[in-house]
């Protein structure tokens, strides 16, 4: 076994044993690297780790004496044994798929503590490496020397460079196998740089290494005397982390709970996104814009007379002004924008494609807002940083597209602070992630349309015609005979001078979506538009009556939160398949049965009934005029 007793870990376990108080208290100050590890399948991305975690002696002195007394029995070195069980280890679980998703390893030196995420190289997993390159301070990209450049090799940098990670390594793994060639080396560093400067990369650190080996992994390898840069452990020391830089922007901290534990203590807590705050700093609360001064700064180690970017704290303020989880707490001189409409970049995560329309929620710093994404202005080829034309995006795309929340939220660009520009946004029916984002900038249109009071009221409106207005949604599919009931709901209702509006499916479709089709991304589009129509007419007094399969809860929700509480009245008009298609009225099944009609509801297009609509009907239980009586008798009590 070789002998361990001159490395800086054990030299570290003497100052415990002689010094438990030194010991903690260099270690409390140790700063931490978050980096990720990325790029192709079989670049040896979990050799790498494996042999990070090997020369920092993760693994205890017991498991080194055994492995050594094995070593012994089978006349091989103690050291290699030892890192090949590791090694195996690692692959053994993404063997299992345990690291299909993000893994995360934990190890220190004398100068640093490190958390790397193990991310996969598979295309299909891209998603994966956005989530482990979300905290990251430094990415590590792997290139197998014999292969060189692939296309993951382009996604994985172009992500990194996309989500802001300044400090990039190119480590050009497996050396040993092209027997440490400097021209291999130089070729594949050459192809890297032109690849890197075309997308933005002005400044990264090649490293020619082989995992398995060590070479240039903790100290300069003798293999290659040509190459004279930093061991990647020395690099990964001593590279300056974002927390450093973070410190010298404008204070920034998104509120995370407010603490109060009695009536004399009430304080906001958060982690400090970027800068420095102090005692009696004057601060600005956004969105609110209300203005204080900081008390204190409380921390469970006692307070502070400033704190800094990264550090987690209550702030207590001077004055009793309102704040709230999801509000951001900045120096009141120099406070971040705030908007509802933003240009951003989209990395979509689902396997289901992005409906352009639909509203998700979109979560950025602390804050949850309701969002919808237009159609992208465009989608990144990344072999060739072409921008091609795209109606969605699908698994893995990475596009540009504007985006609207339903209330203006606290932002800053990504590129100045990734805290308050970088988002995610989630599934409303399964809570699902589907993308994450960076905001760009926010519109123009944002500052310059703004709601212009009216002095006739909504309840002013609905006076003069003496009701109360209401949204009756049919939902059904195609067949059901939602246009029929509504029809004649309209008739029973006119008949008792209520004033009414229909809205049909195909009328609609003739004039103010005559432009849509009938793809899931048109269809989402098309109840959107309805829905703004229908508070419009809601606005006015109206008793809206619309007729309109309406496929998925999600657009129907949408409406639903449109409209004033309790306006929104779902109508199921529920028919089992079979027997809507039996009824055929316009032959839009058989054309669809036989090929002739795609994305039709119930063939080739889902439809989502309701889980729990205002008013059900059977229609295989009652007739059209029976089920028109129950829903007039329902709305009119």
């Amino acid at each position: 076994m070789t002998d361990v007793m001159a490395d800086p870990i054990y030299k570290t376990d003497a100052l415990i044993a002689e010094d438990i108080d030194a010991y903690l208290e260099t270690h409390q100050h140790k700063t931490m690297l978050r980096f990720i590890t990325c790029g192709s399948v079989d670049d040896g991305k979990s050799t790498l780790i494996g042999r990070l975690l090997y020369d920092s002696k993760m693994i205890f002195e017991d498991q080194l004496a055994a492995l050594e007394a094995d070593s012994k029995k089978v006349g091989t070195q103690g050291q290699d044994i030892d890192f090949a069980l590791l090694v195996d280890g690692l692959a053994a679980e993404r063997e299992q798929g345990i690291t299909i998703d993000v893994a995360y390893r934990f190890f220190n030196t004398e100068k640093r503590k490190f958390i790397v995420a193990d991310t996969p190289g598979h295309e299909q997993y891209t998603r994966n490496m956005v989530t482990g390159a979300s905290t990251a301070d430094l990415a590590v990209i792997l290139i197998d020397a014999r292969k060189g450049v692939l296309v993951q090799t382009r996604r994985h940098s172009y992500l990194a460079h996309l989500i802001g990670i300044k400090n990039i390594v190119l480590a050009i793994n497996k050396m040993d196998l092209v027997d440490y060639d400097q021209s291999v080396y130089d070729a594949i560093l050459k192809d890297y740089t032109a690849f890197a400067t075309s997308i933005g990369i002005t400044a990264f650190t090649p490293i020619p290494i082989s995992g398995f080996k060590g070479d240039n992994i903790t100290g300069p390898s003798a293999n290659t005397p040509w190459y004279k840069g930093p061991a990647l452990i020395e690099h990964l020391e001593n590279v300056e982390v974002n927390a450093a830089t973070d410190a010298d922007k404008p204070f920034r901290m998104a509120v995370q709970w407010v603490n109060r534990p009695n009536l004399d203590f009430r304080g906001f807590s958060g982690q400090i996104a970027t800068g420095t705050v102090k005692l009696g700093d004057a601060i600005r609360i956004l969105p609110s814009g209300k203005t204080s001064t900081v008390s204190r700064i409380v921390t469970l180690d006692g307070d502070l007379d400033v704190a800094v970017a990264g550090q987690s704290v209550t702030i207590c303020l001077a004055d009793e002004v309102d704040c709230s989880r999801g509000d951001v707490i900045a120096a009141a001189d120099n406070p971040p924008q705030a908007a509802d409409q933003f240009e951003s970049t989209i990395v979509w995560m689902a396997d289901e494609e992005m409906l352009p329309g639909r509203p998700y929620w979109l979560k950025i710093g602390t804050q949850t807002v309701t969002a919808t994404v237009q159609q992208p202005k465009y989608q990144v080829n990344v072999n060739t940083m072409e921008h091609l034309a795209a109606r969605t995006l699908d698994l893995n795309a990475i596009g540009v597209a504007n985006l609207s929340t339903d209330k203006a939220i606290s932002f800053e660009p990504y590129a100045q602070n990734r805290t308050l520009g970088g988002f995610i946004l989630i599934d409303k029916i399964t809570n699902a992630t589907v993308a994450a984002g960076m905001l760009h900038f926010s519109l123009r249109r944002a500052q310059n349309v703004h709601w212009q009071p009216t002095d006739v009221s909504r309840e002013s409106h609905a006076a003069m015609k003496n009701q109360k207005p209401a949204v009756l949604w049919f939902t059904g599919l195609s067949g059901a005979g939602k246009s029929t009931i509504a029809n004649l709901v309209e008739k029973k209702l006119a008949r008792m001078n209520r004033h009414t509006f229909l809205l049909d499916g195909d009328n609609v479709r003739h004039g103010l979506n005559k432009d849509l089709g009938f793809t899931d991304a048109d269809r989402v589009e098309n109840i959107r538009r309805v829905g703004e129509v229908a508070k419009l007419m809601t606005d006015a007094g109206l008793v809206v009556i619309t007729a309109f399969i309406s496929p998925f809860r999600s657009e129907r929700d949408m409406v639903r939160q449109m409209m004033q509480p309790g306006e929104f009245v779902e109508v199921h008009i529920d028919t089992p398949l079979a027997d809507a298609e039996a009824r055929d009225v316009k032959g839009l099944y058989k054309k669809a049965r036989s090929g002739e009609l795609k994305n039709f509801t119930g063939i080739d297009s889902p439809y989502e009934p309701p889980h729990d609509p205002e008013i059900r009907i059977d229609t295989m239980a009652m007739t059209a005029e029976e089920a028109a009586e129950l829903i007039v008798a329902r709305l009119i009590p």
